[in-house]
Protein backbone atom coordinates (compact mmCIF):
# COMPACT_ATOMS: atom_id res chain seq x y z
CA UNK A 1 0.00 0.00 0.00
CA UNK A 2 1.32 3.48 -0.94
CA UNK A 3 1.97 5.62 1.95
CA UNK A 4 -1.00 8.25 1.01
CA UNK A 5 -3.67 5.43 0.63
CA UNK A 6 -1.93 3.97 4.00
CA UNK A 7 -3.06 7.52 5.82
CA UNK A 8 -6.33 7.59 4.04
CA UNK A 9 -7.05 4.31 5.50
CA UNK A 10 -5.59 5.02 9.06
CA UNK A 11 -7.75 8.15 9.27
CA UNK A 12 -11.01 6.08 8.08
CA UNK A 13 -10.45 3.84 10.98
CA UNK A 14 -9.40 6.69 13.26
CA UNK A 15 -13.06 8.05 12.47
CA UNK A 16 -15.13 4.96 12.52
CA UNK A 17 -13.31 3.20 15.75
CA UNK A 18 -12.65 6.46 17.94
CA UNK A 19 -8.47 5.85 17.15
CA UNK A 20 -6.72 9.00 17.43
CA UNK A 21 -3.59 9.74 15.00
CA UNK A 22 -0.29 11.28 15.92
CA UNK A 23 -0.90 11.05 19.88
CA UNK A 24 -3.82 13.01 20.19
CA UNK A 25 -6.40 11.39 22.54
CA UNK A 26 -9.07 8.68 22.19
CA UNK A 27 -12.46 10.10 20.95
CA UNK A 28 -15.11 7.01 20.76
CA UNK A 29 -18.56 8.24 19.70
CA UNK A 30 -21.15 8.09 22.28
CA UNK A 31 -23.81 4.46 22.09
CA UNK A 32 -27.15 4.61 24.04
CA UNK A 33 -25.45 2.12 26.14
CA UNK A 34 -23.25 4.81 27.34
CA UNK A 35 -25.79 7.37 28.35
CA UNK A 36 -27.63 4.48 29.61
CA UNK A 37 -24.72 3.91 31.67
CA UNK A 38 -23.86 7.21 33.65
CA UNK A 39 -27.39 7.28 34.34
CA UNK A 40 -27.87 4.63 36.15
CA UNK A 41 -24.27 5.67 38.12
CA UNK A 42 -26.06 8.83 39.15
CA UNK A 43 -28.93 7.08 40.54
CA UNK A 44 -26.69 4.68 42.01
CA UNK A 45 -25.19 8.45 43.58
CA UNK A 46 -27.88 9.71 44.25
CA UNK A 47 -27.95 9.02 47.92
CA UNK A 48 -24.87 10.59 48.33
CA UNK A 49 -26.07 13.56 46.46
CA UNK A 50 -28.72 13.86 48.65
CA UNK A 51 -26.77 13.45 52.35
CA UNK A 52 -24.15 16.11 51.02
CA UNK A 53 -26.94 18.67 49.88
CA UNK A 54 -29.01 18.39 52.72
CA UNK A 55 -25.57 18.49 55.44
CA UNK A 56 -24.32 21.93 53.94
CA UNK A 57 -27.75 23.31 53.74
CA UNK A 58 -27.72 22.50 57.32
CA UNK A 59 -24.42 24.16 57.83
CA UNK A 60 -25.60 27.40 56.33
CA UNK A 61 -22.37 29.19 55.72
CA UNK A 62 -21.56 32.25 53.83
CA UNK A 63 -19.64 33.51 51.52
CA UNK A 64 -15.83 32.39 52.29
CA UNK A 65 -16.78 30.95 55.40
CA UNK A 66 -17.77 27.76 54.00
CA UNK A 67 -15.63 25.28 55.53
CA UNK A 68 -17.68 22.49 56.44
CA UNK A 69 -18.96 22.52 53.40
CA UNK A 70 -15.58 22.42 50.96
CA UNK A 71 -14.90 20.04 53.11
CA UNK A 72 -17.54 17.28 52.96
CA UNK A 73 -17.51 18.04 48.85
CA UNK A 74 -13.45 17.40 49.12
CA UNK A 75 -13.71 14.37 51.16
CA UNK A 76 -16.27 12.90 48.46
CA UNK A 77 -14.31 13.74 45.55
CA UNK A 78 -10.93 12.19 47.60
CA UNK A 79 -12.89 8.98 48.19
CA UNK A 80 -13.89 9.45 44.48
CA UNK A 81 -10.52 8.74 43.26
CA UNK A 82 -9.92 12.55 42.26
CA UNK A 83 -6.78 14.60 43.31
CA UNK A 84 -7.76 17.36 45.31
CA UNK A 85 -6.12 20.91 45.45
CA UNK A 86 -6.97 23.20 48.63
CA UNK A 87 -7.01 26.57 49.04
CA UNK A 88 -6.34 27.67 45.43
CA UNK A 89 -6.60 31.57 44.06
CA UNK A 90 -5.73 32.67 47.94
CA UNK A 91 -9.18 31.11 48.88
CA UNK A 92 -9.31 28.60 51.51
CA UNK A 93 -12.75 27.41 51.15
CA UNK A 94 -11.71 27.52 47.15
CA UNK A 95 -10.40 23.62 45.54
CA UNK A 96 -9.88 22.16 42.33
CA UNK A 97 -10.53 18.39 42.29
CA UNK A 98 -8.95 16.57 39.35
CA UNK A 99 -8.99 13.23 37.58
CA UNK A 100 -7.03 12.89 34.86
CA UNK A 101 -6.86 9.48 31.94
CA UNK A 102 -4.31 10.32 29.41
CA UNK A 103 -4.27 12.76 27.07
CA UNK A 104 -7.53 14.67 25.87
CA UNK A 105 -10.20 17.63 26.39
CA UNK A 106 -10.07 19.20 29.81
CA UNK A 107 -13.73 19.41 30.94
CA UNK A 108 -14.75 21.54 33.83
CA UNK A 109 -17.14 21.48 36.25
CA UNK A 110 -18.01 24.54 38.67
CA UNK A 111 -19.55 23.74 42.26
CA UNK A 112 -21.38 26.10 44.46
CA UNK A 113 -22.12 26.06 48.83
CA UNK A 114 -22.60 29.58 49.75
CA UNK A 115 -25.74 30.32 51.76
CA UNK A 116 -27.04 33.83 52.18
CA UNK A 117 -26.59 35.73 55.15
CA UNK A 118 -30.74 36.69 56.95
CA UNK A 119 -31.82 33.99 55.31
CA UNK A 120 -32.88 31.10 58.08
CA UNK A 121 -35.47 29.04 57.79
CA UNK A 122 -36.46 25.11 58.80
CA UNK A 123 -37.50 22.73 55.85
CA UNK A 124 -40.97 23.45 56.48
CA UNK A 125 -43.61 24.85 54.27
CA UNK A 126 -44.70 28.14 56.84
CA UNK A 127 -42.22 30.65 57.36
CA UNK A 128 -40.27 29.73 60.56
CA UNK A 129 -37.37 30.83 61.11
CA UNK A 130 -34.31 28.93 63.02
CA UNK A 131 -33.08 30.79 66.47
CA UNK A 132 -29.22 32.05 66.57
CA UNK A 133 -28.65 30.84 62.76
CA UNK A 134 -28.13 33.79 60.72
CA UNK A 135 -28.04 32.55 57.35
CA UNK A 136 -29.58 30.06 54.66
CA UNK A 137 -29.31 28.53 51.26
CA UNK A 138 -31.77 30.74 49.84
CA UNK A 139 -30.53 30.21 46.81
CA UNK A 140 -30.10 26.08 46.75
CA UNK A 141 -26.20 26.23 46.13
CA UNK A 142 -26.21 23.23 48.79
CA UNK A 143 -27.80 21.64 46.04
CA UNK A 144 -25.37 23.16 43.47
CA UNK A 145 -22.04 21.79 44.83
CA UNK A 146 -23.77 18.56 46.08
CA UNK A 147 -25.15 18.09 42.03
CA UNK A 148 -21.68 18.87 40.83
CA UNK A 149 -19.77 16.73 42.90
CA UNK A 150 -22.66 13.85 41.96
CA UNK A 151 -22.26 14.58 38.07
CA UNK A 152 -18.31 14.45 38.41
CA UNK A 153 -18.17 11.12 40.35
CA UNK A 154 -20.83 9.68 37.84
CA UNK A 155 -18.77 10.73 35.25
CA UNK A 156 -15.37 9.70 36.15
CA UNK A 157 -16.88 6.13 36.43
CA UNK A 158 -17.90 6.08 33.22
CA UNK A 159 -14.29 7.00 32.04
CA UNK A 160 -13.08 4.66 33.87
CA UNK A 161 -15.40 1.85 32.76
CA UNK A 162 -14.68 3.16 29.04
CA UNK A 163 -10.72 4.50 29.13
CA UNK A 164 -12.26 7.80 28.23
CA UNK A 165 -9.08 9.65 27.65
CA UNK A 166 -8.69 13.55 28.75
CA UNK A 167 -9.29 15.28 32.03
CA UNK A 168 -12.04 16.11 34.31
CA UNK A 169 -12.16 18.78 36.97
CA UNK A 170 -14.27 19.82 39.85
CA UNK A 171 -13.95 24.15 40.56
CA UNK A 172 -15.31 24.43 43.92
CA UNK A 173 -15.98 28.25 44.26
CA UNK A 174 -16.66 30.00 47.25
CA UNK A 175 -18.59 33.21 48.13
CA UNK A 176 -20.52 33.73 44.55
CA UNK A 177 -22.73 35.51 46.43
CA UNK A 178 -21.08 38.63 46.35
CA UNK A 179 -17.98 37.75 46.85
CA UNK A 180 -17.19 37.02 43.03
CA UNK A 181 -14.83 33.59 44.05
CA UNK A 182 -14.23 32.48 40.01
CA UNK A 183 -12.86 35.79 39.35
CA UNK A 184 -9.89 34.68 41.46
CA UNK A 185 -10.01 31.53 39.90
CA UNK A 186 -9.99 33.00 36.57
CA UNK A 187 -7.71 35.97 37.23
CA UNK A 188 -4.93 33.32 38.78
CA UNK A 189 -5.13 31.65 35.43
CA UNK A 190 -6.87 28.40 36.76
CA UNK A 191 -9.07 28.22 33.34
CA UNK A 192 -6.30 28.67 30.51
CA UNK A 193 -6.12 25.56 30.23
CA UNK A 194 -10.29 24.16 30.22
CA UNK A 195 -11.72 23.44 27.09
CA UNK A 196 -15.74 23.65 28.40
CA UNK A 197 -17.03 24.60 31.67
CA UNK A 198 -20.15 23.27 32.70
CA UNK A 199 -22.76 24.37 35.25
CA UNK A 200 -26.55 24.23 36.57
CA UNK A 201 -28.25 26.47 39.12
CA UNK A 202 -31.26 26.00 41.17
CA UNK A 203 -34.15 27.07 39.67
CA UNK A 204 -38.26 27.03 39.76
CA UNK A 205 -38.30 25.19 36.42
CA UNK A 206 -36.41 23.16 33.77
CA UNK A 207 -34.74 24.89 31.30
CA UNK A 208 -31.61 24.94 29.29
CA UNK A 209 -32.26 28.33 27.52
CA UNK A 210 -28.78 30.25 27.92
CA UNK A 211 -29.02 33.95 28.45
CA UNK A 212 -26.96 37.26 29.58
CA UNK A 213 -26.62 38.36 32.82
CA UNK A 214 -25.83 41.79 34.31
CA UNK A 215 -22.59 42.83 35.43
CA UNK A 216 -21.47 44.32 38.46
CA UNK A 217 -19.44 46.15 40.91
CA UNK A 218 -20.19 45.38 44.63
CA UNK A 219 -18.06 47.30 47.29
CA UNK A 220 -18.56 49.36 51.00
CA UNK A 221 -18.26 52.90 51.91
CA UNK A 222 -16.66 53.64 55.34
CA UNK A 223 -17.95 57.33 56.97
CA UNK A 224 -15.80 58.42 59.58
CA UNK A 225 -16.89 61.34 61.66
CA UNK A 226 -16.66 62.28 65.33
CA UNK A 227 -18.97 60.72 68.39
CA UNK A 228 -20.04 63.38 70.99
CA UNK A 229 -23.22 62.93 73.41
CA UNK A 230 -26.18 63.20 71.08
CA UNK A 231 -28.57 65.54 73.49
CA UNK A 232 -25.68 66.94 75.65
CA UNK A 233 -23.15 67.76 73.06
CA UNK A 234 -24.61 67.96 69.55
CA UNK A 235 -22.54 70.56 68.04
CA UNK A 236 -19.02 68.50 69.20
CA UNK A 237 -20.37 65.46 66.91
CA UNK A 238 -19.93 64.83 63.19
CA UNK A 239 -22.15 61.62 62.40
CA UNK A 240 -20.79 59.11 60.39
CA UNK A 241 -24.63 58.22 59.76
CA UNK A 242 -25.20 61.33 58.56
CA UNK A 243 -22.82 60.85 55.76
CA UNK A 244 -24.18 57.19 54.89
CA UNK A 245 -27.84 58.68 54.56
CA UNK A 246 -26.89 61.61 52.78
CA UNK A 247 -25.21 59.71 49.97
CA UNK A 248 -28.07 57.49 49.75
CA UNK A 249 -30.13 60.09 49.13
CA UNK A 250 -28.04 61.33 46.47
CA UNK A 251 -27.65 57.55 45.04
CA UNK A 252 -31.83 57.40 45.05
CA UNK A 253 -31.80 61.29 43.19
CA UNK A 254 -28.79 59.35 40.69
CA UNK A 255 -31.28 57.40 39.42
CA UNK A 256 -32.96 59.13 37.09
CA UNK A 257 -30.20 59.96 35.47
CA UNK A 258 -28.44 56.61 34.85
CA UNK A 259 -28.24 54.07 31.71
CA UNK A 260 -32.26 51.82 31.16
CA UNK A 261 -31.23 48.32 32.94
CA UNK A 262 -29.10 50.20 35.46
CA UNK A 263 -29.64 48.54 39.11
CA UNK A 264 -28.34 50.04 42.05
CA UNK A 265 -29.29 48.91 45.59
CA UNK A 266 -27.77 48.91 49.05
CA UNK A 267 -28.02 48.10 52.90
CA UNK A 268 -26.60 49.62 55.83
CA UNK A 269 -24.59 47.41 57.71
CA UNK A 270 -23.27 49.77 60.44
CA UNK A 271 -25.31 52.62 61.54
CA UNK A 272 -23.88 53.10 64.90
CA UNK A 273 -25.04 51.52 68.31
CA UNK A 274 -27.32 53.79 70.56
CA UNK A 275 -29.26 57.12 69.48
CA UNK A 276 -27.94 59.16 71.92
CA UNK A 277 -24.72 58.51 70.91
CA UNK A 278 -23.43 60.80 67.46
CA UNK A 279 -21.87 57.49 65.54
CA UNK A 280 -18.43 57.96 64.88
CA UNK A 281 -18.80 54.75 62.05
CA UNK A 282 -20.84 54.12 59.69
CA UNK A 283 -20.96 51.91 56.46
CA UNK A 284 -23.23 50.99 53.82
CA UNK A 285 -22.87 48.18 51.21
CA UNK A 286 -23.72 49.14 47.55
CA UNK A 287 -24.28 46.94 44.46
CA UNK A 288 -24.45 48.50 40.72
CA UNK A 289 -25.58 46.35 37.64
CA UNK A 290 -25.67 46.88 34.34
CA UNK A 291 -25.57 44.26 31.08
CA UNK A 292 -22.72 46.72 29.57
CA UNK A 293 -19.26 46.66 32.25
CA UNK A 294 -18.23 49.79 31.57
CA UNK A 295 -21.93 51.72 32.26
CA UNK A 296 -21.08 49.71 35.84
CA UNK A 297 -18.13 51.81 36.17
CA UNK A 298 -19.14 54.44 35.06
CA UNK A 299 -22.41 54.40 37.34
CA UNK A 300 -20.01 53.05 40.25
CA UNK A 301 -17.56 56.18 39.80
CA UNK A 302 -21.00 58.52 39.85
CA UNK A 303 -21.37 56.94 43.21
CA UNK A 304 -18.06 57.31 44.31
CA UNK A 305 -18.47 61.17 44.49
CA UNK A 306 -21.83 61.27 45.68
CA UNK A 307 -19.74 59.87 48.93
CA UNK A 308 -17.74 62.35 48.64
CA UNK A 309 -20.31 65.27 48.65
CA UNK A 310 -22.03 63.34 51.58
CA UNK A 311 -18.66 63.09 53.48
CA UNK A 312 -18.09 67.29 52.84
CA UNK A 313 -21.62 68.01 53.49
CA UNK A 314 -21.42 66.05 56.93
CA UNK A 315 -17.95 67.17 58.45
CA UNK A 316 -16.94 63.49 57.74
CA UNK A 317 -14.38 61.86 55.89
CA UNK A 318 -15.12 58.38 53.71
CA UNK A 319 -13.40 55.62 52.12
CA UNK A 320 -14.38 52.70 49.89
CA UNK A 321 -13.73 49.82 49.06
CA UNK A 322 -14.56 47.31 46.56
CA UNK A 323 -14.98 43.53 47.48
CA UNK A 324 -16.74 42.04 44.42
CA UNK A 325 -17.04 42.56 40.48
CA UNK A 326 -18.25 40.69 37.55
CA UNK A 327 -18.60 40.17 34.12
CA UNK A 328 -21.74 39.75 32.11
CA UNK A 329 -22.36 36.41 31.27
CA UNK A 330 -21.51 34.95 27.68
CA UNK A 331 -23.87 32.86 26.30
CA UNK A 332 -22.72 29.57 24.06
CA UNK A 333 -25.49 28.24 21.80
CA UNK A 334 -23.29 25.48 20.31
CA UNK A 335 -22.81 24.13 24.03
CA UNK A 336 -26.32 25.56 25.21
CA UNK A 337 -28.32 23.00 22.48
CA UNK A 338 -26.10 20.00 23.72
CA UNK A 339 -27.21 20.78 26.85
CA UNK A 340 -30.67 20.94 26.28
CA UNK A 341 -30.91 17.71 24.30
CA UNK A 342 -29.40 16.09 27.66
CA UNK A 343 -31.82 17.82 29.72
CA UNK A 344 -34.64 16.59 27.24
CA UNK A 345 -33.33 13.05 27.48
CA UNK A 346 -33.38 13.09 31.18
CA UNK A 347 -36.98 14.39 31.41
CA UNK A 348 -38.82 16.20 34.12
CA UNK A 349 -39.47 15.66 37.68
CA UNK A 350 -42.55 13.86 39.18
CA UNK A 351 -43.26 15.07 42.90
CA UNK A 352 -45.13 12.77 45.35
CA UNK A 353 -48.56 13.56 46.69
CA UNK A 354 -47.04 14.39 49.81
CA UNK A 355 -44.48 16.81 48.14
CA UNK A 356 -47.60 18.30 45.73
CA UNK A 357 -49.05 19.57 49.55
CA UNK A 358 -45.96 20.68 51.01
CA UNK A 359 -45.69 22.97 47.52
CA UNK A 360 -49.31 23.98 47.66
CA UNK A 361 -49.05 25.07 51.19
CA UNK A 362 -45.62 27.32 50.24
CA UNK A 363 -47.55 28.39 47.27
CA UNK A 364 -50.29 29.92 49.61
CA UNK A 365 -47.93 32.41 50.06
CA UNK A 366 -47.94 33.81 46.75
CA UNK A 367 -50.37 36.32 45.28
CA UNK A 368 -50.80 34.37 41.62
CA UNK A 369 -48.94 31.14 42.29
CA UNK A 370 -48.32 29.21 38.75
CA UNK A 371 -49.32 25.45 38.35
CA UNK A 372 -47.24 23.10 40.35
CA UNK A 373 -47.40 20.54 37.11
CA UNK A 374 -44.48 22.92 35.24
CA UNK A 375 -41.93 20.37 37.05
CA UNK A 376 -42.95 17.58 34.80
CA UNK A 377 -41.77 19.82 31.61
CA UNK A 378 -38.87 21.47 29.43
CA UNK A 379 -39.24 24.70 28.91
CA UNK A 380 -38.29 25.84 25.14
CA UNK A 381 -34.44 26.40 24.02
CA UNK A 382 -33.18 29.86 23.23
CA UNK A 383 -30.94 32.16 23.86
CA UNK A 384 -32.18 35.25 25.41
CA UNK A 385 -29.85 38.32 25.16
CA UNK A 386 -32.25 40.62 26.91
CA UNK A 387 -30.61 40.32 30.10
CA UNK A 388 -31.75 38.97 33.43
CA UNK A 389 -32.10 40.94 36.51
CA UNK A 390 -29.32 39.27 38.50
CA UNK A 391 -25.15 39.05 38.50
CA UNK A 392 -22.72 35.69 38.75
CA UNK A 393 -19.46 35.29 38.53
CA UNK A 394 -19.36 32.09 36.46
CA UNK A 395 -19.85 35.25 33.33
CA UNK A 396 -15.55 35.67 33.98
CA UNK A 397 -15.03 32.14 32.85
CA UNK A 398 -17.87 32.12 29.81
CA UNK A 399 -15.30 34.70 28.36
CA UNK A 400 -12.61 32.60 29.35
CA UNK A 401 -14.15 29.38 28.03
CA UNK A 402 -16.73 28.14 26.09
CA UNK A 403 -19.40 27.59 29.10
CA UNK A 404 -22.66 26.24 29.45
CA UNK A 405 -25.87 25.90 32.24
CA UNK A 406 -29.33 24.53 33.31
CA UNK A 407 -31.78 25.04 35.47
CA UNK A 408 -33.98 22.25 36.97
CA UNK A 409 -36.78 22.59 39.40
CA UNK A 410 -35.78 22.41 42.85
CA UNK A 411 -37.96 25.25 44.19
CA UNK A 412 -41.79 25.44 44.05
CA UNK A 413 -42.73 27.25 40.58
CA UNK A 414 -43.96 31.05 41.90
CA UNK A 415 -41.41 31.33 44.32
CA UNK A 416 -38.74 34.68 44.58
CA UNK A 417 -35.03 34.09 44.37
CA UNK A 418 -33.27 34.92 47.93
CA UNK A 419 -36.42 33.76 49.78
CA UNK A 420 -37.08 31.87 52.72
CA UNK A 421 -39.55 29.71 50.58
CA UNK A 422 -36.67 29.12 48.50
CA UNK A 423 -34.42 27.71 51.62
CA UNK A 424 -37.74 25.76 52.98
CA UNK A 425 -37.39 23.84 49.63
CA UNK A 426 -33.96 23.33 49.40
CA UNK A 427 -33.46 21.40 52.41
CA UNK A 428 -36.23 18.68 50.85
CA UNK A 429 -36.52 16.00 48.79
CA UNK A 430 -38.28 18.26 46.57
CA UNK A 431 -34.37 20.21 46.24
CA UNK A 432 -32.63 16.96 46.16
CA UNK A 433 -34.87 15.62 43.03
CA UNK A 434 -34.00 18.80 40.58
CA UNK A 435 -30.31 18.24 42.26
CA UNK A 436 -30.38 14.64 40.69
CA UNK A 437 -31.91 15.59 37.32
CA UNK A 438 -29.31 18.29 37.05
CA UNK A 439 -26.63 16.08 37.63
CA UNK A 440 -27.64 13.42 35.31
CA UNK A 441 -27.95 16.37 32.46
CA UNK A 442 -24.20 17.82 33.55
CA UNK A 443 -22.60 14.24 33.09
CA UNK A 444 -24.59 13.23 29.49
CA UNK A 445 -23.19 16.76 28.72
CA UNK A 446 -19.57 15.99 29.71
CA UNK A 447 -19.55 12.18 28.16
CA UNK A 448 -20.50 14.43 24.44
CA UNK A 449 -17.70 16.49 25.01
CA UNK A 450 -15.02 14.08 25.77
CA UNK A 451 -16.30 11.97 22.94
CA UNK A 452 -16.52 14.66 20.41
CA UNK A 453 -13.25 17.24 19.73
CA UNK A 454 -15.43 19.01 16.81
CA UNK A 455 -18.55 19.87 20.00
CA UNK A 456 -15.24 21.79 21.49
CA UNK A 457 -13.92 23.13 18.33
CA UNK A 458 -17.42 24.39 17.35
CA UNK A 459 -17.82 26.06 20.50
CA UNK A 460 -14.24 27.64 20.59
CA UNK A 461 -14.47 29.36 17.26
CA UNK A 462 -18.00 30.51 18.51
CA UNK A 463 -16.82 32.17 21.91
CA UNK A 464 -13.46 33.70 19.91
CA UNK A 465 -16.16 35.14 17.99
CA UNK A 466 -18.59 36.37 20.05
CA UNK A 467 -15.51 38.39 22.68
CA UNK A 468 -13.64 39.62 19.41
CA UNK A 469 -10.45 39.62 18.14
CA UNK A 470 -8.86 42.30 20.59
CA UNK A 471 -10.34 40.88 24.06
CA UNK A 472 -7.93 41.04 27.13
CA UNK A 473 -9.60 39.83 30.43
CA UNK A 474 -8.93 42.40 33.18
CA UNK A 475 -10.86 41.36 36.24
CA UNK A 476 -13.48 44.04 37.48
CA UNK A 477 -12.35 44.40 40.84
CA UNK A 478 -8.39 44.91 39.75
CA UNK A 479 -5.85 42.67 41.34
CA UNK A 480 -7.13 43.27 45.27
CA UNK A 481 -6.80 39.88 46.57
CA UNK A 482 -9.79 38.41 47.70
CA UNK A 483 -11.78 39.86 49.99
CA UNK A 484 -12.12 36.94 53.04
CA UNK A 485 -13.61 39.32 55.32
CA UNK A 486 -16.57 40.75 52.88
CA UNK A 487 -19.35 39.13 55.08
CA UNK A 488 -18.25 40.94 58.07
CA UNK A 489 -19.36 44.61 58.92
CA UNK A 490 -16.64 46.46 60.36
CA UNK A 491 -17.16 47.92 63.65
CA UNK A 492 -15.91 51.53 64.57
CA UNK A 493 -12.15 51.94 63.87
Amino acid sequence: MKPSALRLALLAAAMTTGLALAGGAVAKPITEADRAQILKNVDADSAQISDAALKIWGFAEVGYQEVKSSALLQDQLKTAGFDVKAGVAGMPTAFVGSFKNGKGPVIAILAEFDALPGLAQTASPTKTGIPGQVAGHGCGHNLFGAASVGAAVSLKEWMVKNNVQGELRVYGSPAEEGGSGKVYLVRDGLFNDVDATLHWHPNSENTARQGVSLANVSGKFRFHGVSAHAAAAPDKGRSALDGVELMDVAANYLREHIPEKTRIHYVITNGGTAPNVVPDYAEVYYYVRHPDPEVVKDVWARLEKAADGAAMATGTTVDHEITGGVYALLPNDTLGKVMDANLRRVGGITWTPEEIAFAKTIQTSFTKPPSVDTVKTIEPYGIDMDGGGGSTDVSDISWTTPTVGLGTATFVPGSAGHSWQNVATAGTTIGVKGAVNAAKTLALTGADLFSNPELIKKAKAELAQKRGPDFAYKAMLGDRPPALDYRKARGAE
